[in-house]
């Protein structure tokens, strides 16, 4: 039986508009804390007002640099037009995304209906993602799913989600956790088939062949970085049968 990971803690701190919401951050940025998540970040200056505060806060606890991570929610409609600038303003930003919960702050900023299929709001979704990866954040998430006991509907909007380019979820309640774990986890069919596939352009190449045919299609390097990339994330570099 494999043995399980700790749980990473972060803790969603009020807005940094004032001298007391700092205060509060420095309160809880302490050994032990894995990250925070800053609500209504409306532009890079903000993240980079929390990074010097973090980093303040981990030389005061003797912690090495860049030991807090930072999760900057895009909430407004002036930050979701930041988003680039938002994701690449400090090394320590390590997860980020368009949130999408109805009702909530982004719905009334941009104006639009929500729906569970999620189509209002695809592109805005698209859009934020591609400023994200463009800016180098390792872990794009997507947005929360609020009705509690509507799996069904979770499911959906996390293949969804995952089908764009995105990376994880946040949750809202921990009967979402093992239906965003499986959506966002390669199966280990999968798996394998990117160790076959890694196998047989590596073969091809030994060989002198640019592209080889596997599996009745046409793979080269590219397909193989994107498989070994894939391996090492979640299948620990496993072989090929």
């Amino acid at each position: 039986m494999a043995a399980e990971l700790p749980l990473a803690l972060f803790v969603r701190v009020n807005p940094l508009d004032d001298w007391p919401a700092a205060a509060q951050l420095r309160a809880v940025a302490r050994p032990g804390l894995a990250g925070v998540v800053l609500p209504k970040v409306s532009d890079a200056e903000q993240v980079r007002l929390a990074d010097r505060l973090l980093g303040w806060c981990e030389r005061e606890h003797g912690l090495a640099e860049g030991a807090f991570a930072l999760v900057p929610l895009l909430e407004t409609a002036r930050g979701l037009r930041s988003a680039f600038r938002i994701a690449e303003a400090a090394p320590r930003v390590a997860y980020a995304g368009a949130l999408t919960a109805p009702g909530g702050d982004v719905e009334r900023a941009v104006g639009y209906r929500w729906s569970p299929a999620g189509t209002e709001t695809r592109e805005l979704r698209s859009r934020v993602l591609l400023d994200v990866r463009a800016a180098g954040v390792a872990h794009p998430v997507g947005g929360l799913w609020t009705r509690i006991a509507d799996l069904v509907g979770l499911r959906a909007f996390a293949e969804q989600n995952r089908a764009l380019g995105y990376a994880g979820m946040m949750a809202i309640h921990p009967s979402h956790v093992p239906v965003l774990n499986e959506v966002f986890s390669p199966s280990a069919e999968e798996l394998a088939r990117c160790a076959r596939l890694v196998a047989a352009v590596a073969a091809g190449q030994a060989a002198g062949a640019g592209a080889v045919a596997f599996e009745g299609e046409m793979v080269d390097e590219a397909m193989s970085a994107t498989a070994r990339a894939l391996l090492a994330r979640h299948g620990g570099g496993t072989a090929a049968p």
